[in-house]
Parts: C-alpha cells; structure tokens; sequence
C-alpha cells in the first residue's frame, strides 16, 4: 500500500514515516499543504495520513479540495484538535477517520486497516479471493484451509495489491508502486524475485502470470 504523509511536525512525522516502512507501507512525507495537490497529480494513493495545521494549507481546505474535484482517496485525519466541531468538519467533509494526537502507533496501524478495508469494500479484516486469504494484521497468508504462512514485509505488500483487486492484472510499475516510497532504490528483479518467493511458499498457482501484460490471482470461486 502506498500511504501519502502530510505532516508538518518532523517529530511526528518520522516517527510515522519510519513506522509504516517497517509496517512494509510505501511512504512518501510533505510538510506544507499546498503540495498535495500536485502531489497526487503525480502520484495515485491508496490513503492519505492529514494533518489540519499545516502551514501553506490548512488540512480542511486541503480535504474540502480533494472532494470538490471528487478525488476519493481515504483520508485519515491526524491532528490535536480535539474540539468536536473540528471533528464533525473533518468526517462531515469527506474524512473517512480521525484520530487525535498524541495516540499510540499500534492503534493509527489498525485505523488505517480498517479504512483501507471499507475502501476495498471489506467486512473482514481478512482479504481472500476464495482460494488464498491474507491477514493484514500478522501478515500471514493461507491457501485453502492450509498452515499459515508468515510473510516478508515486501512479500506482504506485493500480495496485498494483488488482493485487494483479485482478477485485476497489475503490471510491474503497480507493483512497484506499493513497493517502494519516494528515494527507495528500486532494484529491478524485485517483483519478479517476490512472486517466485511468493510461490515458492503458497504453490505456483496462487499468482498468475499474463504474459507481456503483469500478473494477477484469481477471483477465486
């Protein structure tokens, strides 16, 4: 999952930052609230961590942009307005969660699961296709009724984009995507190193290949 940061306290934010990367999130920080935009012209995102006290763009304006030109990234507020009009502006604004500062990392990890969940149009907090289920929370993967397997970080991240879209064909540069954040080296045999990884544990048939095109696992039954 690709995660844009939006935070001005350098503190906070590589707490957060280094966190989510060890999470096996890829992250990309900004600090100033007039750089979201073109931001995610760049850049597509599977959620958006925001603060409101951001110099350059107060965080609801920013939020009230994104749904005026119906962007529907998730957004999950961050902030130390504790104030319940600022909490009722932010979800009546588009915000799909808030979360108030100081909290605990361990409970933002599990706000973000959640909508990232809704998103996907989830109710379990396990993704499956039918055949393969993956748990975000331990990172552990089953085949059929299968031994759980415990996977790497990246191997993680890979197969989740593959099934929170099972059917879609991901190409390389998708994969990538959710591999890598901003000024991570991306080493060229990875997603192909991954998916062998990937089979070697969970069977050859868990990810198909389409030649030319990328790879995908299946709707399932």
């Amino acid at each position: 999952m690709r995660v844009l940061l939006v935070e001005d306290d350098t503190m906070i934010g590589e707490v957060v930052r280094d966190t989510l990367k060890d999470e096996s999130y890829a992250v990309d920080w900004i600090q100033n609230g007039l750089a979201v935009a073109s931001t995610l012209k760049a850049q597509p995102y599977d959620l958006i961590l925001l603060d409101l006290g951001l110099p350059g763009k107060d965080g609801q304006e920013v939020l009230s942009s994104l749904r005026a030109r119906h962007d529907d990234t998730p957004v999950l507020i961050i902030t130390a307005r504790d104030a319940l009009s600022e909490r009722l502006r932010g979800l009546d604004g588009g915000a799909d969660d808030y979360i108030l500062k100081p909290f605990k990392m361990e409970e933002l990890l599990a706000r973000m699961r959640a909508v990232l969940r809704r998103k996907g149009g989830q109710a379990s907090p396990v993704l499956s296709n039918g055949v393969l289920s993956l748990d975000p929370a331990t990172r552990e993967a089953v085949v059929c009724d299968g031994a759980a397997v415990v996977l790497s970080g990246r191997e993680f991240a890979l197969l989740q984009a593959l099934l929170i879209r099972p059917g879609a064909i991901l190409s390389r540069a998708t994969l990538e995507d959710h591999i890598y954040g901003w000024g991570d080296e991306i080493e060229s045999n990875m997603v192909d190193f991954l998916i062998h990884a990937l089979r070697r544990k969970l069977g050859n048939d868990v990810i198909q290949n389409v030649r030319g095109v990328g790879w995908r696992v299946s709707k399932g039954s």
